[in-house]
């Protein structure tokens, strides 16, 4: 039976855009987290974890998203582990984030004049204090920009979750573009959702490189 779009539908599509928003929360937050132990790792002087780290990041940035969430979702089950959609689809992100954000954050702090760490230690402070209190406070505010403009990429890359299933706000748009017959009216609708989340990011993004490129 086909359905007229209406207030019924747009209820559907604003749920799943809830979803969306609180995927790509999650994924963000937990990929912060791991992205900061990789950036960490990658630039102490260990060279067994650096090299642990870098073949992390070579793994994640070097397949597709979309192969990793199938990997997770399909081949966990094959060694006994059973994970649901939400489950496979926020695992799989938060470590394709945090292989992305520990990326962006190593190179920022490799980029920090070497005086920065040098003076920290001839005013003896521990390594946990120089990271800690001199390091990361300048690292993480020059990567701003970057990290804001991943997270656009990351809210864009929830749409692959509706390949496994996840009602997130793409597979909202397609049952209710199945439903309805009207699929431009409906994906222009998860257009505009997407837009209204993704615009003013990236807007906030480039205003942060310009403050911080005068400012330089």
């Amino acid at each position: 039976m086909v359905q007229t779009l209406g207030l019924n539908q747009i209820v559907i599509l604003l749920e799943a855009f809830r979803w969306t928003i609180l995927l790509a929360a999650i994924a963000f937050v937990c990929g912060a987290g791991g992205g900061l132990c990789i950036a960490l790792i990658r630039t102490a002087p260990f060279q067994a974890l650096r090299a642990m780290a870098t073949a992390f990041i070579i793994v994640f940035q070097g397949t597709p998203l979309l192969m990793q969430l199938f990997v997770i979702y399909y081949g966990l089950p094959l060694i006994g582990i059973t994970v649901n959609a939400w489950v496979a689809v926020a695992a799989g992100l938060t470590l394709h984030a945090s292989a992305y954000l520990g990326e962006i954050w190593r190179s920022t702090i490799m980029a920090l004049p070497k005086g920065q760490e040098e003076a920290a230690k001839a005013l003896g402070l521990g390594y946990r204090t120089r990271i800690v209190d001199v390091i990361l406070p300048q690292a993480l505010r020059i990567s701003l920009p970057s990290t804001v403009g991943f997270l656009v990429q990351l809210v864009k890359g929830t749409s692959l979750a509706a390949i496994i299933g996840f009602t997130e706000l793409t597979r909202a748009g397609q049952i209710v573009s199945n439903a309805t017959y009207q699929p431009l009216i409906v994906f222009g609708l998860v257009g505009a959702l997407y837009f209204a989340l993704c615009w003013p990011l990236s807007h906030f993004s480039f205003q942060l490189e310009k403050r911080f490129a005068s400012a330089r």
